[in-house]
């Protein structure tokens, strides 16, 4: 039979005690000036930021004339979504009047195969870097690290010429290629880090196992690296989706991505300037890659969080 641990009084026949109040440390109060100071200030932080968003909406939401009465900040007197229908389907720039439309689909016709040829070719590189070391992998390292820092304008005139030569000056394919080749460099040093920061022992007893080089990757490591290839998501659909210089360079008007429609838009010199078509279109181009912030975020925290652990 288990010993069993009894109270003084209870050794002795007496009825248990019990304890007048609570025994340790009076717990803190809630509220201190530390915390007053740390949330006072991001409560400022967040009205710097939300407060351009609010007018933003409250714009696009309004009629021309409630907007020509001034007041900015103030709710609107009677919601139409008028603007927002103009802006997506209506909005001339130039001879073309058919809003954000067109734009939207080049968009994407241009973001999703960037974003899945630069990650899967980076996530290989990545891979290959940390666990399958060839002749010359130092000197490809040190290349990818130069080249991910390159300034984008030095860049523009040789590939303009490149994309001449081979054809594709003014086509989606064209710019899906620039997009792949500068988003590579900092999406495998991303993937290095992360696939560095794994146990070692994982590959060794794939190895053992008998896996090869896409057996390892294929059923070992993407498996396992969810959040990482989740930052490299983000970072390819947010920064393609909001580029403006290269698409305005390497496209022609057919082929123009949303930012370059919005701009067209926003600055149209045709006619009165409506503000609320102008806000609203802000807002549509803008959708995308918050969405895909709010959806994935936790994910992006956690990949960039591993990544930094070990390089």
């Amino acid at each position: 039979m288990a010993d069993v641990a009894f109270t003084p009084d209870q050794a002795a026949g007496r009825p248990a005690r019990t304890l007048a109040g609570p025994v340790g440390a009076r717990p803190k109060s809630r509220i201190t000036a530390k915390r007053v100071m740390i949330y006072g200030a991001l409560g400022l932080v967040s009205l710097y930021w939300l407060l351009p968003l609010w007018v933003m909406v409250m714009t696009s939401l309004k009629g021309m004339p409630e907007i020509r009465m001034g007041n900015i900040f103030a709710p609107p007197v009677e919601v139409t979504f008028q603007p927002w229908v103009k802006a997506w389907a209506e909005a001339c720039t130039g001879l073309n009047c058919d809003g954000l439309s067109r734009g939207f689909w080049n968009s994407v016709a241009i973001v999703v195969p960037s974003t899945v040829l630069s990650i899967a070719v980076a996530s290989v590189n990545g891979y290959a870097l940390v666990n399958w070391k060839f002749k010359g992998s130092e000197v490809f390292f040190t290349i990818l690290i130069f080249g991910a820092f390159i300034p984008y304008q030095v860049m523009i005139y040789p590939i303009v010429v490149i994309l001449r030569e081979i054809g594709l000056m003014g086509s989606v394919w064209g710019l899906v290629l620039v997009h792949t080749v500068f988003g590579m460099p900092i999406i495998t040093l991303l993937f290095r880090n992360y696939f560095a920061s794994l146990p070692e022992e994982l590959f060794k007893a794939a190895r053992v196992d008998g896996a090869g080089f896409w057996g390892i990757f294929l059923r070992v490591l993407v498996p396992m690296s969810l959040p990482i290839f989740a930052v490299a998501m983000i970072l390819q659909i947010t920064g393609i989706w909001n580029d403006f210089l290269f698409g305005v360079i390497y496209t022609k008007p057919d082929t123009y991505p949303m930012t370059v429609q919005l701009n067209n838009i926003v600055n149209s010199t045709q006619g009165v300037k409506e503000y609320n078509v102008n806000m609203a279109a802000t807002l549509i181009t803008g959708l995308v890659p918050l969405s895909i912030y709010l959806i994935s975020g936790k994910l992006f925290v956690r990949g960039i969080a591993a990544g930094a652990v070990k390089g």
